[in-house]
């Protein structure tokens, strides 16, 4: 009994010797204070020192002195780290809550807010090949080929003639159009072929279209990839694919109409009118599909950041920046005004008279009684349809309008740029408007440029192919400025919606975050 007691407190000698304890014991056994736990309040690490050190400074032990050095150094840390977890987490709960406000937001309705941004690139290669769709359609107009299928077959009519048999009756179709019978009557076959296959090319392609949008744009809006005025917009976009086709055949068809041709040296073609509809209804698809894709890629960038966002769509509602809004969306009315009149000319060939610049003839003008020939109204004297059917329908008079609205739309782009000049020195300008205006005054020089060239060389082919495509480039370019300066109201709503939510998101989150103690 004695013997156990001995060893048991040997066994307790022992253990209590400084050989048997952690350092982290040996240091609570030399200062007893320490045994207060480290995020306590007096441990702070500011400028002021606390009760514990302001005992250790006091001791006269050496060790004691170092004791305390150490424990000033490892609570710095502590305190460092500390602020770092906590700008860690505010982090942390700011993105779970973006996140948060994100899904919330598409899981309320049965149509996110925004489209996804794989719906942006696909109306953007949409658009493309609207673009070459136009051109091909006016290298189809300039070697004379819309005629060459004088049928329209939207299913069977996707394959060309595959046997001798029918190539024979589509040329023999062809032999008793107008065209054939005054332009082209010593045409051969093979020569026939080069123009059918330009024309049907261009059928293959609107088609094409067709298909490539509608099919994924059901696919889009089924699996609601996009928002509710997105999927709108794509119905209608699908609507004018429809209409633009249907205008297409109708445009044919006045070219193979007799009663048309009747009048001595009237020449087959189709009518300037339904031609000019034709061009425009394809404008007008284009930079609906343009426009569409550029808005839903806009979306996607900027609410990335809702904060960023609001503040980027809060300085363009400025009142200095109103004016430049209402001064691009005129320039860009003007840029297609002026391409529907540059449909009158090709409608027309008004491009083979006067093939001069900048005089018409003895002047600037021809005269009056040009511009104004009764020979084109069809009312009886005093002629009251005179002025707007010389307008519309006198190759000379068309030529003329067409070189005001062009030489129009050339100063006042240029005066675009001076009015953003000024705002630049305002220092309200955006970097990205500036190289839009300044990328609209290349465009529109560019198209001067070839429109003076075309007309100098008569019409050739290339030059006229290149000033109908860069046409639609201008436009391209003052619908991405629009799209740099105009405000999207809707936008802006869904960017405050998501900052609103994402403060009372993060507030919630924040204050349900509790530090974790930290023991040495």
């Amino acid at each position: 009994m004695a013997s156990a007691t001995i060893g048991s407190a040997m066994r307790a000698r022992l253990l209590s010797s400084p050989a048997f304890a952690c350092r982290q014991c040996q240091r609570i056994r030399l200062i007893p204070t320490l045994r207060t736990p480290l995020h306590s309040a007096q441990y702070s690490t500011s400028q002021t020192p606390s009760k514990l050190q302001s005992i250790l400074l006091k001791s006269s032990k050496p060790g004691t002195i170092l004791l305390s050095r150490t424990r000033s150094s490892v609570l710095e840390s502590i305190g460092t780290v500390k602020s770092a977890y906590r700008r860690l987490a505010t982090s942390t709960i700011e993105s779970n809550a973006a996140a948060a406000v994100t899904t919330k937001a598409t899981k309320s309705s049965s149509f996110p807010d925004i489209s996804e941004k794989v719906v942006g690139y696909w109306l953007l290669g949409s658009a493309g090949l609207v673009f070459a769709i136009v051109v091909l359609g006016g290298l189809t107009r300039l070697t004379e080929s819309g005629l060459s299928i004088t049928e329209w077959k939207p299913v069977t009519g996707s394959l060309p003639p595959l046997s001798d048999a029918d190539w024979e009756s589509e040329f023999s179709k062809y032999r008793n159009s107008p065209e054939f019978r005054i332009l082209n009557p010593t045409m051969n076959l093979e020569e026939y072929k080069f123009i059918y296959y330009m024309e049907w090319t261009h059928r293959l392609l609107g088609r094409v279209i067709g298909l490539s949008f509608v099919l994924p744009a059901i696919y889009f809006v089924a699996r609601r990839k996009v928002s509710k005025s997105m999927a709108l917009k794509l119905g209608g976009i699908a609507l004018g694919i429809g209409f633009q086709g249907f205008i297409g055949w109708w445009m044919v068809k006045s070219g193979l109409q007799d009663d048309l041709f009747q009048k001595p040296g009237s020449h087959p073609r189709v009518s300037q009118y339904r031609l000019t509809a034709h061009l425009g209804a394809a404008f007008a698809v284009y930079s609906a599909m343009l426009y569409a894709g550029v808005s839903v890629l806009r979306e996607n960038r900027l609410l990335k950041d809702p904060k960023k966002a609001v503040e980027l769509l809060t300085k363009r509602r400025i009142g200095a920046l109103i004016p430049l809004r209402i001064f691009v969306g005129l320039v860009s009315l003007l840029i297609f005004t002026t391409a529907m009149s540059g449909a009158l000319v090709a409608g027309l060939d008004a491009g083979l008279v006067y093939n001069e610049f900048p005089m018409m003839g003895t002047g600037l003008a021809p005269p009056v009684s040009e511009l104004l020939d009764p020979f084109y109204s069809r009312e009886p004297p005093p002629h009251g349809d005179l002025v707007w059917r010389n307008m519309l329908e006198n190759p000379t008079t068309v030529q003329l309008d067409h070189r005001i609205l062009a030489t129009t739309s050339f100063f006042t782009v240029l005066a675009l740029w001076a009015y953003g000049a000024r705002l630049r020195r305002a220092k309200v300008l955006t970097p990205e408007a500036k190289k839009g205006i300044l990328g609209l005054v290349h465009l529109v020089s560019i198209q001067v440029a070839l429109g003076i060239a075309t007309l100098i060389y008569f019409v050739p082919h290339s030059l006229a192919s290149l000033h109908q495509a860069n046409s639609l480039a201008l436009l391209t370019g003052c619908l991405v400025l629009g799209s740099r300066v105009w405000v999207p109201r809707a936008l802006l709503k869904v960017a405050e919606k998501r900052v609103a939510l994402m403060g009372r998101s993060t507030k919630a989150a924040v204050k349900k975050v509790k530090t974790p103690d930290m023991a040495m």
